[in-house]
């Protein structure tokens, strides 16, 4: 098993990258190719212990930075950058999976310059899979698609399901689109006729759901468009590090909070643990021929790691396959 790494696309590339990768390479048993400048790679490798581990360094002279106006046209114009020789691998059979930290609308378009979609699938989608109280829920999309068409939706919810199916092993993962109300009649005109071709597929639909309902157990898989994905994702990341901030004031407003919460700590330690979004890796690119993952480009070397991780069990599960047989079917 290799997985291709871009190795030049994070905030703090290629520490990151590098880092993430002997850890990944140690843990897992798997094989990592770093795409990227030769220089600056082998550099930091250098300051790892990288003995019997299959690490191997892809030269690409070019990067798509996070500043790039026209994602689409750079990927044209950028053919031995590390983002699209990362995805090239894949395609060539090099590597069996690819992750990327980088420019989001240039992680999509190079996706499917050079794997294409899978047949039938209209338009691929960014997926999330984060902590609930009392076990994960995906959300997608994310943001590889703002303006969506119900029957894209309706797509989502069905590679959704699959991949909560096969990679959790959930016997039938329950499918909600998330709406500003319960009732079938709720929301605009793409989210009913949207509830309407989901009800016809082959998942376990529970209907509509609320923004409160994310993390409430009441769907395994949550579907919306990209733009309200998007924002909901950023919505949960701040509100959750706006809570953790608050917290630490208020336990320090006193020394008997002070103390207090020194005999919470290490309640406070799993809290944060159940609630690292870094052990989740990244999001994954649904749709398309190849397995790719979407990695944080704030990622740190652990966040990078359980990025690898992920790409591997997707492939280990079978989750590409699965895909192409449901939508088929």
């Amino acid at each position: 098993m290799r997985v291709a790494l871009d190795a030049m696309g994070s905030d703090n590339a290629p520490a990151v990258e590098v880092a993430g990768a002997v850890a990944a390479a140690r843990a897992y048993s798997m094989g990592v190719l770093l795409v990227g400048r030769r220089e600056p790679i082998e550099n930091e490798l250098a300051r790892h212990e990288t003995a019997g581990l299959d690490l191997e360094v892809v030269q690409a002279d070019d990067t798509v930075d996070m500043h790039d106006a026209d994602p689409a046209r750079a990927v044209r114009n950028k053919p031995n950058s590390s983002l699209v020789r990362t995805f090239a691998l894949v395609r060539e059979g090099a590597a069996q999976a690819c992750v990327s930290a980088g420019n989001t609308g240039a992680f999509m378009a190079a996706a499917l310059f050079e794997l294409k979609r899978i047949p039938g699938v209209e338009r691929p989608a960014i997926s999330i899979v984060m902590p609930t109280p009392t076990s994960r829920v995906m959300l997608l999309d994310i943001g590889a698609n703002v303006d969506c068409k119900p029957e894209y939706l309706a797509q989502f919810a069905l590679m959704g399901s699959v991949y909560m199916e096969h990679l959790f092993g959930l016997a039938s993962p329950r499918v909600g689109l998330l709406n500003i109300g319960e009732e079938a009649s709720k929301g605009n005109q793409q989210a009913q006729a949207a509830h309407q071709l989901i009800k016809q597929l082959p998942v376990n639909f529970v209907g509509n759901v609320e923004g409160k309902d994310i993390f409430g157990d009441l769907a395994d898989v949550v579907v919306c468009d990209g733009f309200v994905g998007n924002v909901s994702l950023k919505l949960i990341e701040g509100l959750a590090g706006a809570i953790s901030s608050m917290l630490r004031e208020e336990l320090s407003a006193s020394p008997v909070r002070k103390v207090f919460a020194l005999g919470l700590r290490g309640a406070f330690k799993d809290l944060r643990q159940r609630m690292d979004w870094a052990e989740y890796g990244g999001g994954q690119l649904l749709g398309v021929n190849g397995v790719c993952v979407a990695a944080h480009g704030r990622s740190s070397p652990f966040a990078m790691q359980h990025a690898l991780r992920v790409a591997v069990e997707s492939v280990n599960h079978q989750v590409l396959d699965r895909i192409r047989e449901r939508v088929k079917r």
